[in-house]
């Protein structure tokens, strides 16, 4: 007879989910579901509030990677004020960006995915953790504790503490740097390339362990999406849209983010909170595209930092055209920690990093604003409308994760069915199916926000157990 598997919850990713394996009569896996199974609705929360508390209630909309969304908010704010912010505001923009963007690559390649390529993906579940990895390399469990404390450090430095800075305002950010604290981020830095290159090393030597993982974790066509400079470099924090296909090719090219309307739909399903956007010209769910570290790489034409731009042709000698094996994304996720650490240095070698000027004021010029930005999981999107007295009235948020929704339902599918055998299933190859979730290093908490109506079912439970009151929709 058919049954389901059902992993739950997914391990060592950030939020809550759970993956139902479909078996057939024969025991083979016919179908594959990854469910996000919590629900927040920033989108509903937000109406009402001023424009100016965007930003930093947009940053609490997770505590892993809350500067992502301060910067697409502020962007949108931006938009809404019909303003051109201040150069150095921009870049200390950017370096915040990029310090999010080092510490939760840390968070992701240390803490939740080593502990599989240090000890193997049917290693003991007891050892197969952040302790077990500490004590089989205690070199490796530091580079990541300091590679994630310099980008906190920065972050703080800069906005005033570690989680939900609200530093980035409408229009620039509310203070100018001083030199005192440009030093001591500058300071930072060849330590955090020196941890990024050492772990670089290690990865490439044990990734070639990793065959049968490589060929089958999300390994196969689809389109990617990122923002790029108009260089066709890489770009974290402003730029326009590509998409590249498979091949490497360019499908779309300099497009305006703001107009993404235009090229991305939204669907969803009566299983999972988390919505599934896809390309339009295309359809659902034709339409699949992937962001984030492996597609921002597959779709520039340079880093545009030296050490990250070596690593960088070295990746792209792994496939012909575009990288298309999700286990990559790790590999591409220690190249953009160099690309952030080098940048991040260039940022704060210009001297004009100190000009006091970082802040454009005006009232509200528009009704409708979009703010889009690369977090570390891939591209951001806040859009919003206000009303005449500059309070909210709608918002749309496209999270990185959410992009990533059709791939990664498809990846657990194409990897159950290599590894999952329904007449005797391993610790291991169940192991290995989490694992493909956790390539896209998947932000739950943010990518929650359902459009539509989803099942909801609500029950008031007295202390007894007993069901008091139970509403229920369809």
């Amino acid at each position: 007879m058919p049954r389901d598997i059902v992993i739950d919850p997914v391990t060592r990713i950030e939020g809550h989910a759970k993956i139902t394996l479909r078996l057939g009569d024969d025991g083979n896996v016919t179908d594959a579901m990854f469910h996000v199974t919590q629900f927040r609705g920033f989108e509903k929360l937000c109406e009402g509030r001023p424009l100016t508390e965007m930003p930093s209630l947009m940053a609490r909309t997770c505590g892993i990677c809350p500067v992502s969304h301060l910067i697409a908010s502020a962007k949108a704010c931006d938009a809404l004020l019909a303003v051109a912010i201040p150069e150095t505001a921009a870049n200390l923009r950017r370096i915040m960006n990029l310090a999010q963007m080092v510490q939760s690559h840390a968070l992701s390649f240390f803490h939740l995915s080593s502990p599989d390529l240090l000890m193997g993906f049917d290693a003991d579940p007891a050892r197969r953790n952040l302790f077990g990895l500490a004590q089989e390399n205690p070199q490796l469990a530091r580079d990541g504790i300091r590679l994630r404390q310099i980008g906190q450090s920065i972050i703080e430095i800069l906005g005033g503490k570690k989680i939900h800075p609200a530093w980035a305002v409408p229009g620039g950010v509310n203070k100018p740097l001083e030199a005192q604290n440009r030093d001591k981020m500058l300071a930072m830095l060849p330590e955090g390339l020196e941890i990024a290159q050492r772990t670089l090393r290690w990865y490439k030597r044990v990734a070639a362990g990793f065959g049968a993982e490589a060929r089958t974790f999300a390994n196969f066509p689809t389109l990617f999406m990122g923002l790029i400079t108009e260089t066709g470099g890489l770009e974290h924090y402003d730029g326009l849209l590509r998409l590249v296909d498979a091949k490497g090719e360019i499908v779309v090219d300099q497009f305006p983010p703001e107009k993404y309307q235009e090229l991305i739909a939204e669907a969803v399903e009566p299983y999972s909170f988390m919505k599934f956007p896809y390309f339009q010209k295309l359809g659902y769910p034709r339409g699949i595209y992937r962001v984030g570290p492996l597609a921002r790489l597959n779709l520039v034409d340079h880093c545009g930092t030296p050490m990250a731009d070596q690593e960088w042709a070295e990746l792209r000698e792994i496939q012909r055209g575009a990288v298309l094996g999700s286990f990559h994304y790790h590999h591409a996720r220690l190249i953009e920690i160099i690309f952030g650490l080098e940048m991040m240095q260039r940022l704060l070698g210009d001297p004009t990093i100190l000009d006091t000027r970082v802040r454009a004021r005006a009232r509200p010029n528009r009704d409708e604003g979009v703010g889009v930005a690369e977090a570390p999981r891939g591209t951001l999107i806040h859009h919003y409308r206000i009303d005449d007295d500059g309070r909210m009235v709608w918002a749309n948020l496209i999270i990185a994760t959410g992009h990533n929704n059709l791939a990664m339902n498809r990846g657990i599918l194409q990897a159950a069915q290599h590894f999952v055998d329904g007449k005797k299933i391993s610790e291991g190859a169940l192991n290995r199916v989490e694992a493909v979730i956790r390539c896209y290093d998947p932000c739950l908490s943010c990518a929650t926000h359902a459009l539509g109506k989803m099942p909801l079912k609500i029950e008031l439970v007295a202390a007894d157990g007993e069901v008091i009151h139970a509403v229920q929709r369809d």
